[in-house]
């Protein structure tokens, strides 16, 4: 069972993971430690621009979520109801989901546009709704939602979606 400082560990490896992927690419690295609501630390190349970028951590490649925090949910008899997806205020934001392994060399590391992933997290939810007939077996009112690295697979090691928002912009 996972506690809060083993939690405060894991989210730490990935963080500085990320920061030490992204210094391999040339680019200027904060970290925050969680003293930023919205983001984990800021990238920035050698021209002063820079990404907000959101890293999530686990050790068995899977990210659980509470699934309100994407979209607006509703309920009609039991059954939850996907509505409107909610805006992030940060336009440009990257997530970085992070498999942080035991030992060295083998994390792995899927990038991609913070507004993909709440898109991936709302459909891969839906469909498990549709499979269980729109209600949650155990409680109905759980807001409890998760993807996987399966669901991931297209973003693996894709720091070009960082590099590009630079040479691009």
């Amino acid at each position: 069972m996972a506690t809060g400082r083993n939690n405060q560990t894991i989210k730490q490896v990935g963080e500085y993971l990320v920061a030490s992927e992204l210094a391999r690419r040339r680019f200027l690295v904060a970290t925050f430690s969680g003293n930023v609501p919205d983001f984990d630390m800021i990238a920035t190349d050698s021209k002063g621009k820079s990404t907000p970028i959101q890293v999530k951590t686990s050790r068995n490649g899977s990210w659980q979520f509470t699934i309100n925090k994407f979209a607006d949910i509703s309920f009609s008899e039991k059954k939850q109801i996907i509505g409107k997806k909610i805006e992030n205020e940060i336009k440009d934001l990257i997530c970085v989901f992070v498999v942080a392994k035991e030992t060295y060399g083998n994390d792995r590391f899927y990038i991609v546009n913070w507004s993909e992933a709440q898109d991936i997290i709302i459909n891969h939810h839906q469909y498990w709704l549709d499979i269980h007939g729109g209600k949650r077996p155990k409680k109905f009112d759980s807001m409890h939602c998760a993807i996987s690295e399966k669901d991931l697979e297209d973003f693996k090691d894709n720091w070009e979606l960082i590099l590009n928002k630079h040479i691009n912009n």
